[in-house]
């Protein structure tokens, strides 16, 4: 047996203790890792430092994901508490009812079983996937980017840590021992022991898990991102969403990359947003015809309109009104999150209902794509596909249903 079966077989056996585990029993164990996250916070922090020195050919949107201070682990200690404090869904009804033989029917939530997630610089995703599937009754095993391996150990020890204090099984939470990309492919093939596979990273990531995995895969793909400024928007509304929308944090999935305006407020609306982006230091790429508008734009091209670009960049575009900004986005985007501005009750229901998006937004920055926004506590990511999650995934979401049947010597006749 490999390393990485074992590692499966652990976490399969953790699983089957930790579906029946208490509530208080988890909320426990999540409590006492942030209180560990908080007295180790140098701990944490001189490991974020080996992993800041030894990749510094990072871009600056990387870094920024990647870079811990004491205010952020202080988030994610709070993030835990927060789940802590949630509903558990693990054993909640969904729906019941009586048929005409009398026997009754309950769908209730089950956890999922064991959860593997593979992702890349931010070590923040370390303790909210560990938390998420700790509560929603899933064993983990996280695999994180070479970049931010240390800071992963440093925060998967201390919940280890937890586990162990509060009598669950360490392997509830197991951390892949090592950032050798083949371990990647070996976990990709434990269909046995692992239930599904959650990639949190580029496209390049994604692309290789659904290629090799041999399990369910949850994708969690690129935020190419809109507001569409409509002709009915309120300018000053507008112009604090677009800002908050891209530079709020230019390297989280939530980032706005494309801004549409209606031509039918251009000549009131865009200058005013392109120089508030400007002199907020973001890079702007237009149309040619917008280009003299300020001496500091760029030309757009055709690969602009789908990049997500993480950083302080983005591209503008002039549309017919919502139908073709609709249409764009359709294109364009990779139904993560997209939003609209205006006044106009009726455009905003009409983008809200066509737009594909896993997440959509009227008169609300994009930067709200957030679990923790939701709600939720914490996320694993933000599903763009269709079926079993969409959007943020968080406990519910890290949740199946079975059917569970009562009767009173019940026989099918004939």
């Amino acid at each position: 047996m490999t390393p990485m079966q074992r590692i499966g077989r652990a976490a399969r056996k953790a699983s089957h203790f930790l579906k029946t585990a208490s509530t208080e029993q988890k909320n426990k164990a999540l409590f006492e890792a942030a209180r560990l996250l908080r007295d180790n916070a140098k701990t944490i922090l001189i490991a974020n430092a080996h992993d800041l020195a030894a990749h510094p050919d990072l871009t600056a949107a990387q870094l920024d994901r990647l870079t811990l201070d004491a205010p952020r682990i202080e988030a994610i200690a709070n993030s835990l508490e927060t789940v802590a404090a949630l509903p558990d869904p693990v054993g909640t009804t969904i729906t019941e009812w009586r048929v005409a033989n009398g026997l009754h029917f309950t769908r209730v939530r089950v956890p999922l079983g064991v959860i593997g997630v593979i992702y890349e610089s931010r070590p923040n995703v370390t303790a909210d996937a560990a938390t998420l599937c700790l509560k929603s009754g899933n064993a983990c095993i996280l695999r994180p980017g070479s970049e931010s391996f240390a800071t992963a150990q440093a925060i998967a020890v201390l919940i280890t840590q937890a586990l162990h204090r509060t009598d669950l099984p360490e392997a509830c939470v197991q951390l892949v021992p090592s950032p050798d990309r083949a371990l990647v492919g070996e976990l990709l093939q434990l269909e046995d022991d692992v239930d599904v596979i959650i990639p949190r990273g580029g496209k390049s990531l994604i692309a290789r898990v659904k290629a090799e995995s041999r399990i369910p895969v949850l994708a969690h793909l690129d935020g190419n991102n809109h507001v569409y400024v409509d002709r009915d928007a309120d300018l000053a509304m507008a112009c604090h969403i677009v800002l908050n929308a891209k530079m709020r944090r230019t390297g989280i999935c939530g980032a706005t990359e494309t801004l549409l305006v209606d031509h039918a407020c251009a000549a009131t609306h865009l200058a005013a947003l392109i120089t508030a982006l400007l002199e907020a230091g973001c890079e702007v790429r237009v149309e040619h015809d917008s280009l003299a508008l300020d001496p500091r734009l760029k030309l757009a091209t055709e690969s602009d309109w789908s990049t997500e670009y993480l950083e302080a960049i983005i591209a503008v575009k002039i549309v017919g009104g919502v139908d073709e900004a609709i249409t764009h986005i359709e294109h364009y985007g990779s139904h993560h999150t997209d939003a609209i501005v205006t006044d106009n009750e009726q455009t905003a229901r009409r983008f809200l209902a066509q737009v594909d998006s896993a997440i959509v937004l009227h008169n609300a920055s994009t930067q709200f794509a957030d679990g923790s926004e939701f709600g939720m506590g914490a996320e694993i990511g933000i599903a763009t596909g269709r079926l079993h999650a969409r959007g943020p995934v968080g406990l519910e979401q890290l949740t199946t249903f079975k059917y569970i049947a009562r009767g009173n010597g019940h026989a099918r006749a004939g």
